[in-house]
């Protein structure tokens, strides 16, 4: 029989499988959006980089939502808080990303060059503002988020917007940012071709060392801030309340899971060679080896701070034993177990129409090609 523990370290692993799976998917055309102005040097050059990922943008939308509906429902504790907390931030993502589709479909309505000039810019705050907002609530979280709760668990955010946007918290954003424009870059390779393909690599190249120096340096300065550490007796199997536990800020605390489970090196070491190797394969020209190397580079440094946060997955800066942790922020043994099943079932189709679209849309998109039919935007 599943017990109450195993379902809960089961969508720890599921959350940050939709996150990754997100990051890899989605992070390209966000990427790609906001390398429009970059890389695109033409009305031509921009329309096909629109185009490369015209067909696949809103499907890959699927592993966000997907990701905020499973934190709501199987981390109840932990969608209060963080919308609380980071509600405002959340809004401008939502407002950016509002802006690819009404970018994608009204860009070309006019051939006037200041109004596709004005979408161009839209799209690329619609890639560059997530990107950066994702990674500075992976550092705030890091340091620890403002909040408390009362004894009926209601929780209330101590902080202001602006006190997110602190210098780690920055250097989270641009770690993010590096990434997804190396992917977005990563994926021109395998859809373009002529000088547009020849500046992805250039700009891949130089990304994929930026990403992985931005990597290390967080790094550095993740093992020199205070970290969480859970100093009382914990039941796995026990109704959530994270009132009950007691924690204390260790400096350093955030490695301690490296010290003991050695094997969870993996991750960074992940994320370094990784970035290293999407360098190379840019410098070589094979565009497809270097997309699966920055694939793998997302995955390496999300896993290292999932690792490095373990059990905590919303640390409180203000009220310590409030945190926000694996054990004690869960729904119940029912909802768990009837999302389970359902994921078991669902995920794997999910997964096969992925791919299966991604197959039949396989190929380059060529500036002949936008004289098409009005599928192409």
């Amino acid at each position: 029989m599943i017990d109450y523990e195993f379902l809960r370290l089961v969508w720890w692993g599921l959350v940050g499988v939709l996150l990754i799976g997100f990051a890899i998917t989605d992070g390209f055309d966000l990427g790609v959006g906001a390398l429009l102005t970059l890389v695109g040097k033409s009305d031509e050059d921009r329309r096909v980089m629109i185009n490369t990922i015209g067909p696949h943008w809103d499907g890959n939308q699927v592993w966000f939502i997907t990701a905020g509906g499973a934190i709501f429902a199987a981390w109840p504790l932990i969608y209060a808080a963080a919308f609380s907390g980071f509600y405002i931030a959340l809004a401008l993502t939502l407002i950016a990303l509002w802006m690819r589709p009404i970018g994608f479909d009204y860009r070309s309505k006019l051939p006037n060059k200041t109004w596709r000039t004005a979408w161009d810019w839209a799209l690329f705050c619609g890639g560059l503002v997530p990107a950066l907002i994702f990674g500075v609530a992976f550092g705030n979280l890091l340091l620890g988020v403002p909040f408390e709760f009362d004894n009926t668990l209601r929780p209330t955010y101590t902080g202001s917007f602006f006190g997110l946007l602190n210098p780690f918290a920055i250097l989270a954003g641009l770690v993010s940012v590096a990434m997804l424009l190396t992917h977005g870059a990563n994926w021109l390779q395998l859809k373009t071709e002529g000088n547009l393909l020849a500046r992805a690599r250039i700009v891949s190249f130089y990304l994929s060392l930026v990403t992985v120096l931005l990597f290390m340096l967080a790094g550095v300065v993740v093992a020199n801030i205070d970290g969480y550490v859970i100093t009382s007796s914990v039941d796995p199997l026990a109704t959530s309340n994270p009132l009950t536990k007691t924690v204390e800020v260790v400096s350093g605390a955030w490695l301690n899971n490296y010290s003991t489970y050695s094997w969870m090196l993996v991750a960074p070491v992940l994320g370094i060679f990784a970035g290293l190797g999407s360098a190379w394969f840019s410098k070589q020209q094979r565009g497809g080896w270097a997309f699966l190397m920055s694939s793998l580079m997302m995955a390496g440094i999300i896993l290292t701070a999932g690792a490095a946060m373990f059990p905590f997955l919303m640390p409180s800066s203000t009220m310590p034993n409030a945190s926000l942790t694996v054990w004690d922020a869960t729904s119940s043994y029912l909802t768990l177990k009837t999302m389970f099943i359902v994921a078991c079932i669902f995920v794997p189709i999910v997964l096969s129409y992925t791919a299966y679209s991604f197959y039949v849309m396989r190929g380059r998109i060529k500036a002949q090609d936008l004289d098409k039919p009005h599928t192409i935007y």
